[in-house]
């Protein structure tokens, strides 16, 4: 089993879903005790936010890209940016860390693709919604990325950063979402990306009015894969 790296902690309460899913997977594949090697570098979340609004997205690039070189030096064999929005610098953190870097936003594009998926709403973060980066890496693979109207994408990010990532699971901010998820049907859509790490934790993606796509499991089960890749291939 090779060992996956994790830059966490953006936030925490979704690193700890990750942490979990992927060794669920580990176990429900390989029985009995196993569990995966993992090796986490967990961020303070307050610093990566105060250069997400000053808009240093270099220096976060170069802050993500040195705990991905840490977990390197560590054992890891990969590394995963556990958030979306830190994706905006995926290529420094790729070439600073000098091992794989699997994607969020290839992994869940090549979900949409096999069930042949080309317009979903994206729920995410302001950053993610609105930067361009998601939707431009999007498009590459074929698909044509919808956001929210500009009053509801800022009530979707908005409940991320005020309750999500401090903890806090409201009903009435889950049926805000499934109302936002509603109002988009009429455009179009024909799908829903959970696009925000964090999202998971206040709506179930098998419960939508729409298919949905949980990018936090999606990524976490892409590790395994890799992690376990030549197991599974003797397997078949």
């Amino acid at each position: 089993m090779k060992t996956i790296g994790l830059i966490g902690g953006m936030s925490w309460e979704s690193t700890a879903v990750y942490y979990r899913r992927i060794n669920e997977s580990v176990r429900a594949l390989r029985g009995g005790l196993h569990s995966a090697e993992i090796a986490l570098r967990s961020l303070d979340f307050n610093r990566v936010v105060e250069l997400q609004k000053a808009g240093r997205w270099e220096d976060a690039g170069t802050l993500l890209g040195e705990a991905g070189a840490g977990l390197a030096r560590g054992g890891a064999a990969c590394v995963l940016i556990c958030t979306n929005t830190m994706h905006l610098v995926s290529e420094p953190v790729a070439r600073l860390s000098g091992v794989p870097l699997i994607d969020i936003i290839d992994e869940t594009a090549a979900a949409l693709k096999a069930d042949g998926r080309r317009n979903p709403l994206l729920l995410a973060t302001r950053y993610t919604m609105e930067h361009g980066f998601y939707a431009e890496r999007m498009a590459r693979h074929g698909i044509s990325v919808t956001v929210p109207e500009c009053d509801a994408r800022g009530i979707v990010h908005d409940i991320i950063f005020d309750e999500l990532c401090q903890g806090l699971v409201e009903d009435g901010s889950r049926r805000r979402y499934l109302d936002i998820i509603e109002q988009s049907r009429a455009r179009g859509v024909d799908s829903v990306i959970l696009g925000c790490t964090e999202i998971s934790l206040l709506v179930d993606p098998n419960s939508l009015p729409l298919p949905g796509y949980d990018s936090t499991a999606i990524h976490a089960d892409a590790a395994v894969r890799f992690a376990l890749a030549e197991e599974l291939e003797r397997a078949a």
